[in-house]
């Protein structure tokens, strides 16, 4: 009987352990939500697993392989993740989940000066086991709790874990209550530093995707600013011509005027007045990239008749990378305009961008009309828009170029209101007489 519950416990603690990996997965990596049907095919693979191994005597190694290869299986088919992130997420998490197994099991028995913990097959050996699986649950309810803590945070937590880990295996070897080999100690020392190195290599993985992306943004940006740069010369240079020949226009208004020719005199204003107007409806902050996304997407506001309202404090001369500000407010706005030019009355279409400096905050807000509210697919809201692109990456993009600058983005809807906040600290740079 006695075996029996200890088969039931493993295949229960298994069940736990292969779902908390799957949310891990979730949270970690481009991936869904786990459903319901994903639990319950990990639960009961892992389940059966963790019964039929130790009934045919096999060590504890093939069951984390084959946990491993069940995890990293269940996140790509339900999931949608990527097969090898997910392997090496499983493999490691197995190694940690083992690890932290050991040293709940190893400190009970210095604290109780008890062996029978680092028994699994026993009833204290089965309180160290759960003490680990009890506080995965509470490691994953914290992290449904809070569903915007960044990539950095995320990594610094995972550190942390690792840190503690490491320098709890360390101060094993000093204490004389309990009798542990040498080579066990050694070899979970080894493994606690190789947690901590495949971190590192994780949190440098996860950068230069973000590197490679925003290179990606970076390049596309340059092309759009080397056409705004063409639009900007073609309107410098009818307005060059338009004061250079005034006098002229002077002189033709004047006889329009004199021969009493209103209307056409009004004809001839307008024309003169139009590429003035098109200077003056333009905004101008200083930095190239923020100049060229606010004109851009006004003109498509205008094209689908959505109210586009601006209101800009932006600071010159701070680190801000001009990829960065590109991701950023590039996304917010295509967001925008993508959900309110679907509103079906074009007078309920509006945008309103808010650009602020709060001391040595950049504060960056959209607010937009919507027909439909949106829907959370993969960890972020999803959006209509049809094709990969810049847009593929939406909100993400964002995010993880505000987290470069200690930042975030922030979403919310009311009414008929949707809401992004991105929020940025930067640093001001003194410019050199020689570049100003």
């Amino acid at each position: 009987m006695t075996n029996f519950l200890i088969l039931f416990s493993n295949a229960a603690a298994g069940a736990v352990r292969g779902s908390v990996c799957l949310f891990l997965i979730f949270r970690l990596l481009p991936s869904q939500k786990p459903k319901a049907k994903s639990i319950a095919a990990i639960s009961g693979v892992i389940a059966v697993i963790s019964i039929i191994l130790p009934i045919l005597g096999l060590p504890d190694f093939y069951r984390m392989v084959l946990e491993t290869l069940v995890i990293a299986v269940c996140a790509s088919r339900f999931q949608g993740a990527d097969i090898r992130m997910s392997l090496f997420l499983g493999i490691f998490y197995e190694i940690a989940a083992a690890f932290w197994q050991f040293l709940f099991a190893a400190w009970l028995g210095v604290l109780f000066h008890s062996p029978a913990f680092l028994n699994a097959e026993t009833g204290n050996g089965q309180i160290a086991i759960w003490l680990l699986h009890l506080l995965l649950i509470i490691l994953t309810w914290y992290l449904i709790k809070h569903p915007n803590t960044t990539g950095r945070e995320n990594f610094r937590l995972a550190s942390a874990i690792a840190v503690a880990g490491f320098l709890a295996v360390i101060t094993l070897s000093e204490q004389t209550a309990l009798t542990i080999a040498d080579d066990t100690l050694d070899m979970w020392t080894i493994l606690a530093v190789v947690l901590m190195m495949s971190l590192l290599v994780f949190n440098m993985n996860r950068q230069y995707e973000v590197e490679r992306e925003l290179a990606k943004l970076k390049s596309e940006q340059a092309e759009l600013l080397e056409h705004d740069y063409n639009i900007l010369n073609n309107a410098y240079a009818i307005n060059a011509k338009l004061f250079h020949d005034f006098h002229n226009h002077i002189g033709v208004l004047r006889q329009l005027l004199f021969h009493s020719k209103t209307a056409e005199a009004m004809q001839y204003l307008d024309e003169l007045q139009m590429p003035v107007q098109e200077m003056t409806n333009t905004v101008w902050t200083g930095d190239e990239t923020v100049d060229y996304l606010i004109n851009s997407k006004a003109a498509t506001a205008k094209e689908n008749i959505i109210d586009y309202q601006v209101q800009v404090e932006f600071p010159r001369h701070t680190n801000l990378q001009s990829a960065d500000l590109c991701a950023i407010l590039g996304n917010l706005l295509d967001n925008a305009l993508e959900a309110a030019k679907q509103v079906p009355n074009p007078e309920h279409r509006f945008i309103r961008l808010t650009i602020r400096r709060i001391n040595q905050m950049l504060v960056i807000k959209t607010e937009n009309s919507f027909m439909t509210a949106p829907i959370e697919k993969n960890g972020a809201l999803k959006t209509s828009k049809d094709g990969n692109g810049l847009h593929g990456w939406g909100l993400k993009s964002a995010q993880a170029a505000a987290e470069k600058y200690d930042g975030m983005v922030q979403t919310s809807y009311s009414g008929n209101t949707f809401k992004a906040v991105a929020t940025l600290s930067f640093q001001s740079v003194t410019m050199r007489a020689d570049a100003l």
